[in-house]
């Protein structure tokens, strides 16, 4: 008589029992509770009520940075950094992001067929110019609260200017370089 189905009916007890204690003494040992507010704020969601308004975002200006700004250095960064949700084509379909093609100059939440946030379609009446688009690329959630990209920003002025340089050149009629 073979003891095999003695073995495997054992082991499957074992492993069951060694579960079961293990789960007893996770429980034990680690107590959830509950948290009084939620950790993370979806974007959309309504402000708490009696909340003061928060401070509007600035960030220094970046006018005295395009004159020696690169657009072949913001191309490369743009490649690394955008590239995966927007498109730069003329006439190009929107992707997770809308098409960035003639951005500067353009009005809030303008791109055809595109499904804006709230927050950005707030500004519709609003103009994407230099500074704009510098105060949001530094930090978009917190230029833009309520904004549904993300992304974390660029920290370097450089950085931004040198986006700045080649968003200019995605246009056929580019605004004129900000004086500083």
């Amino acid at each position: 008589m073979s003891l095999e189905g003695n073995k495997a009916f054992a082991a499957i007890l074992t492993a069951g029992v060694v579960f079961g204690v293990a789960g007893f003494i996770g429980s034990v040992v680690v107590s959830p509770h509950r948290l009084e507010k939620p950790a993370i704020q979806i974007g959309d969601a309504p402000a708490e009520a009696g909340a003061a308004a928060p401070a509007p975002y600035e960030v220094p200006s970046v006018a005295a940075l395009m004159a020696s700004a690169n657009p072949e250095a913001g191309k490369t960064i743009v490649q690394r950094q955008c590239a995966a949700c927007h498109i730069f084509e003329n006439n190009g379909r929107n992707g997770v992001g809308p098409n960035l093609y003639g951005i500067v100059g353009r009005h809030h939440a303008a791109e055809a067929g595109f499904n804006y946030s709230p927050a950005n379609k707030s500004l519709a009446d609003k103009v994407w110019d230099y500074e704009a688009i510098n105060r949001f690329i530094s930090a978009p959630a917190k230029a833009m609260p309520g904004t549904r990209m993300a992304f974390a920003g660029l920290n370097s002025p450089q950085q931004r200017a040198d986006v700045l340089a080649y968003l200019r050149t995605l246009s056929d009629n580019p605004p004129p370089l900000p004086t500083p």
